[in-house]
């Protein structure tokens, strides 16, 4: 059975580079039928809080990318210890002693000798005396994994074959000097205990890849298959990680954007198929196929969500849009020709406040000068509300009776005047659903 993660780290809010990677996982799960786990990397006790735990839950849950189960990382401290130990025994886990600066000068000093800037693995000729005297100094150690020096190989679901000489990588560190649990290690154990089959993350983590498949094989297990998503960046090829924190899902879905918007965007963001909006993750899943994406950097422009949103919310039936519409106040009898009146008129759900606003509170009228004498006389001839369904055309009929203008010249000026817009529903349909319209007091002829 397929099984798939999705490990977000509760340190902060989900944004669109997250979402990209929960997404493909939980694609990969449900069309094959299998098993998608929310797993919290939450051993950093002093940057993970429970409120971006609640609010990984609550994106997740409006997007609809549902889990089958949920794992803590600390939670499971006991199996980290239990495996760190194991590796110990195996002679893969080694402590070390340098500080930062130390670190610091020995990268700066391979760099000007034209060397890789790769741990010497200093620590491993310290004997028990050693160690003693340096703890005696006061220095807490820190554990390695020591890499087989050799080529770690697979074939990446996205970039294709990859191989990377672990001789060029640093031995990573996996346990700190204050007994935290890194991510590569926890990482590791998790999915060879939780059976996970495919993991999709981002390009920024190939290196960790390969030092996770010789930690999986020192315990006795078999890697998952991996794949690489492109990294995304700005409209303009700029970096987008700055960016990230304004592009955090709670804050496109308070600016109104859809979540089919956003879903039908992220499943296609960066592959051969065009993005196209669809109606459900179940049709999103059917068509998904992680082979037709690149390894290029992908441009992510959040103004592409503006058009998707629009097709979104405008194909909505009234059913959909009625709690909506309550919320706002629109009554119930009214209701549904209001929406079919405004449909076509909005972006976001909350834009159908503003035309039901006109519908009740009527407008501040918007008059040319050339046409001043013209609209007062034609509000001499406008009933009072409530409209009927021909109010519109029979008002306009005794307007063009009364003062010979027709076409153009006829119907904008008095839809700028009731609506204070030059554009908008069509009149016959709207002018029913006015509860007031406007007074006009310095018009020729009114008042």
């Amino acid at each position: 059975m397929t099984v798939t993660r999705f490990a977000p780290s509760p340190t902060g809010y989900l944004h669109i580079g997250n979402l990209r990677t929960a997404l493909f996982n939980y694609l990969i799960a449900r069309k094959t039928g299998g098993q998608f786990i929310l797993r919290l990397d939450d051993t950093d006790r002093e940057r993970s809080k429970q409120e971006y735990v609640d609010g990984i839950k609550q994106d997740l849950e409006w997007l609809g990318l549902t889990w089958d189960r949920i794992e803590r990382q600390s939670e499971r401290l006991d199996r980290y210890a239990e495996m760190a130990d194991h590796l110990r025994a195996q002679g893969r886990f080694y402590e070390c002693f340098e500080t930062p600066v130390e670190l610091d000068l020995k990268r700066k000093k391979q760099l000007n000798m034209g060397k890789p800037p790769v741990y010497d693995r200093a620590a491993l000729a310290l004997d028990d005396a050693a160690r003693a005297r340096l703890r005696a100094e006061g220095r807490q150690g820190y554990w390695r994994f020591l890499l087989d020096h050799e080529r770690i190989e697979w074939t990446d679901g996205i970039l294709g074959p990859i191989s990377i000489d672990a001789a060029s990588v640093s031995d990573p560190v996996l346990i700190r000097a204050d007994g935290q649990v890194l991510y590569t290690f926890a990482s590791s154990v998790d999915d060879l205990d939780m059976g996970v089959t495919h993991i999709v993350r981002g390009a920024d983590h190939v290196t960790n890849t390969a030092t996770q498949i010789q930690i999986i094989r020192a315990m006795g297990g078999t890697p998952p298959d991996f794949a690489h998503h492109s990294l995304l960046t700005g409209p303009q090829g700029e970096a987008l990680s700055k960016r990230l924190g304004t592009l955090s899902l709670r804050d496109l879905r308070a600016q109104g954007v859809e979540r089919m918007a956003l879903l039908s965007l992220m499943a296609r963001l960066g592959s051969s198929q065009p993005v196209e909006l669809r109606a459900s993750l179940d049709e999103i899943a059917e068509g998904f196929d992680l082979s037709q994406f690149g390894a290029a950097p992908t441009k992510f422009d959040a103004e592409d969500l503006w058009p998707l949103t629009r097709a979104h919310v405008q194909a909505l039936p009234f059913e959909a849009m009625a709690d909506d519409l309550a919320e706002i106040g629109v009554p119930a009898d009214l209701a549904p020709a209001f929406w079919e009146v405004a449909r076509e008129n909005v972006t976001t759900r909350k834009d159908a406040a503003k035309w039901w606003a006109l519908c009740r509170d009527g407008a501040e009228p918007l008059i040319a000068p050339e046409d001043e004498a013209f609209v007062g006389e034609a509000f001499k001839l406008l009933p009072p509300p409530p409209y009927g369904p021909t109010a519109w055309a029979d008002w306009t009929a005794a307007v063009k009776a009364a003062t010979g203008r027709k076409g153009k010249g006829l119907f904008m000026p008095l839809r700028k005047a009731l609506t204070g817009m030059d554009h908008g529903p069509d009149m016959g349909a709207l002018m029913p659903l006015l509860q007031k319209v406007p007074v006009l007091q310095k018009v020729p002829g009114r008042g």
